[in-house]
């Protein structure tokens, strides 16, 4: 492939200031002469000057110079003009440089005289001095202000389309991509695009290939594990010795339910915000999660209390009521695994705001403070001071049911030890 001609971001600043700079010298000094050749003009073909002109010249010829010149003073602070009566060659040493930078009118007089004009300080006309420079840095300005606006719009509108692509992909759109126009850039910016867009493409196809790597094996091992499961209830009573069969059932049950568990965890990430929302009464919820959880509370000898505001009794939340019975359940498994038996776990359920309010509470060891922000996190567990059980998948398949539902999940160390989790949905109304 032919490779495209590369200039550098630095240089293209450099040649489109200078090019600005010196187009604004060229513009600025074009537009003055042009100005100045139309002022000189319309005072070359004034009828009074040239009656002013001859006049001077017979009162000049007549022998009276300083008339002639009083003549001329008073007229040109009349008009605001400078009137000077030049005679033959004089008028090249005249208009030496300094003089006057641009070029005055010129008014052919009698006798060989030339009557030389142009305005004073202050005047309507183009021809000052001060006039010329202050329109000249004026001009200079505002092109050279154009051109860094036009420089920096160059520079951050593509750094903003970049910025702009990276959050809608952060939020999930993994199919969006620079445009083309930023890509194509044969500078620095169009090398960045292309390398994000790049960088985008590999970390999608590693998801893509991660997500289907989870498929498979939860595809791959729900089956087996369930004729397994089968197999062994059927073996079951001709085994002489049945805690065996016992201990394989609960490891096969294990496995299943890490399976359910991964593929919950995986059609969250798919399913998004495409999920069935209902009004859902958390109320009744909580005590539907509460009973499923009565055998294995019971089994740990660990007691479970809730307390529901007034408030909090009739409120809903828009949602998936199957989702949300699995957050709560799998916040509530996790406090009643790290929970002592003969300790207590403590629901309390209110209304703060425009928000409902599920705080589990457990009497465990709690986390140590470092774990914390880790805890959501998928396989992560926190052993160091919890005598960790499963997979580390519940908390992270709450927290993207919570995302799913624009709620939030957080866990803090209670004051009195172990570990409250707490749960916001908006409240429906």
């Amino acid at each position: 492939m032919k490779s495209r001609f590369f200039l550098p971001l630095s240089w293209r600043i450099f040649f489109l200031i200078w090019f600005a700079m010196a187009l604004a010298v060229v513009l600025s000094n074009a537009a003055i002469q042009e100005w100045a050749r139309r002022e000189r003009v319309q005072l070359e073909q004034r009828e009074d000057l040239a009656q002013l002109a001859s006049q001077a010249v017979a009162i000049k010829e007549a022998g009276d110079r300083r008339q002639a010149f009083r003549l001329l003073r008073e007229a040109g602070e009349r008009e605001r003009l400078h009137l000077f009566l030049i005679e033959g060659e004089e008028m090249r040493d005249r208009h030496r440089p300094g003089f006057q930078p641009q070029r005055p009118a010129v008014i052919d007089a009698p006798e060989g005289h030339r009557l030389v004009v142009w305005p004073r300080a202050g005047s309507d006309g183009w021809l000052d001095p001060r006039l010329f420079r202050s329109f000249e840095l004026g001009l200079t300005f505002i092109l050279i202000t154009l051109a860094c606006w036009w420089i920096a719009r160059r520079i951050s509108r593509p750094l903003r389309d970049m910025e702009g692509t990276a959050r809608a992909i952060a939020k999930g759109d993994t199919g969006l991509r620079v445009r083309n126009a930023v890509a194509n850039r044969r500078d620095e910016i169009g090398a960045l695009a292309q390398a994000f867009n790049a960088m985008t493409d590999r970390l999608c196809q590693l998801l893509e290939r991660q997500q289907q790597l989870l498929r498979d094996i939860s595809h791959d091992l729900r089956t087996p594990l369930a004729r397994q499961r089968v197999a062994i209830e059927l073996a079951r009573d001709s085994v002489d010795d049945p805690d065996i069969m016992d201990s394989i059932l609960r490891q096969n049950e294990r496995l299943e339910a890490m399976t359910a568990q991964i593929l919950t965890l995986h059609r969250l990430g798919a399913k998004g915000q495409s999920m069935a929302q209902e009004p859902v009464n958390m109320t009744k919820v909580l005590n539907d999660v509460l009973q499923g959880a009565a055998d294995y509370a019971e089994q740990n000898r660990v007691d479970c209390k809730l307390e529901v505001a007034e408030g909090a009794r009739r409120a809903t939340v828009l949602g998936d009521a199957s989702l949300i019975h699995r957050a709560l359940d799998n916040v509530l498994q996790n406090a009643l695994d790290h929970t002592p038996p003969g300790r207590v776990v403590n629901l309390h359920l209110v209304v703060a705001g425009k928000w409902l309010t599920c705080e589990i509470a457990d009497q465990g060891p709690g986390v140590p403070e470092s774990d914390l922000p880790n805890l959501f996190e998928p396989f992560f567990r926190s052993d160091q001071a919890r005598g960790g059980k499963g997979w580390g998948l519940g908390l992270a398949i709450a927290r993207d049911i919570m995302q799913a539902h624009d709620g939030r999940i957080a866990a803090e160390n209670g004051s009195a030890g172990g570990l409250v989790v707490r749960l916001d949905w908006p409240v429906f109304t």
